[in-house]
């Protein structure tokens, strides 16, 4: 895992510092009036003015100190704190969208692989492509025309109501609830189509396996040959998916947190890369990566804790 960061960390570093434009130059367009040598100043205040792969070194060593640096926004905070603002509401909205997903996925898979080409998995094999194929943004903006605009049913942007603050605190929880539906659905759309018809294979392989022709043949009901035997085994790819789904639902959460106006780490993503803060993209896509790591690292061990197979080769 250390390896694996270094190489992301590496990589992401190079990639944002050679995309175009720089902190002075988005200086330049909020002020015109700015001279040449202000910019080479301001450049060399941010070390912008060494060579790329010192710039690396130097930054690479605050993050082995834990020091993410400051933000060159005005401001002027330490990037950890900006970050520590908002990272929670990210990782609560996908860990929302993950519960979701399983607790939608799972049975609609089972459900398809009930009665292979019946109509339950006609029509979900169509729901399926439809959701992997909508746009995120666009899904977004219909449910806030519809539930938001026409029917009045949600807030459409923000964590709280005005005047939250104020409120008992069953209500402060209910209108974050409230809030929190439109934008985890979204989230949860594409993951709960994939889920379904891995789900739905691991079914259909796990139901035409020889252990099950031969709990058949012993007597065992056909309901728990279906819903014991089979389906624990085909959940296991599904621990793995899960797992996998991580970088997905972290990179899924920019878009998510932009057309809800949800003060998350996605939105100070986007917002930091158009102004060129390179601290805070760097801060962000290291949490990125070690949370995708951490998930990872989390499936591969619950595989081992679900599959004997899998212990005993460990073991071996």
């Amino acid at each position: 895992m250390p390896l694996v960061l270094l190489g992301i960390t590496a990589v992401s570093f190079a990639v944002v510092h050679l995309a175009p434009g720089d902190p002075a130059a988005v200086a330049v367009q909020m002020n015109p009036r700015i001279t040449p040598e202000a910019v080479e100043k301001l450049r060399a205040y941010y070390g912008l003015d060494q060579p790329l792969w010192k710039q690396y070194l130097i930054w690479l060593d605050k993050l082995v100190h834990l020091d993410f640096g400051e933000s060159f926004a005005p401001d002027h905070r330490p990037v950890w704190d900006k970050i520590a603002e908002r990272l929670p509401i990210t990782i609560g909205i996908n860990l929302l969208a993950m519960l979701l997903i399983f607790v939608l996925g799972v049975p609609i898979g089972v459900a398809a692989a009930a009665r292979p080409q019946g109509w339950l998995d006609r029509a979900t094999t169509v729901l399926v492509f439809v959701g992997f194929a909508m746009p995120s943004f666009w899904l977004a903006l219909l449910l806030m025309q519809w539930l938001g605009v026409h029917l009045k049913l949600l807030p459409i942007s923000g964590l709280h109501a005005l005047g939250a603050a104020s409120m008992p605190a069953w209500e402060r929880a209910v209108d974050l609830a409230r809030h929190l539906v439109m934008p985890v659905l979204v989230a949860a759309v594409g993951g709960v189509a994939g889920i379904s018809r891995f789900m739905r294979t691991g079914m259909l392989e796990a139901l035409a396996a020889d252990y099950t022709r031969t709990m058949r043949a012993f007597g065992a009901p056909e309901w728990r040959v279906r819903y014991v035997y089979a389906l624990k085994n085909a959940l296991l790819p599904i621990i793995t998916i899960l797992g996998l789904s991580v970088p997905g639902l972290i990179g899924g959460s920019v878009i998510v947190e932009q057309v809800f106006s949800i003060p998350g780490m996605g939105l100070l993503f986007y917002q930091a890369v158009l102004m060129r803060d390179y601290p805070v993209v760097m801060g962000i896509t290291v949490i990125g990566a070690v949370l995708t790591l951490v998930g990872n690292l989390l499936a591969d061990l619950a595989y081992a804790w679900a599959d004997p197979r899998v212990r005993k080769g460990l073991a071996a």
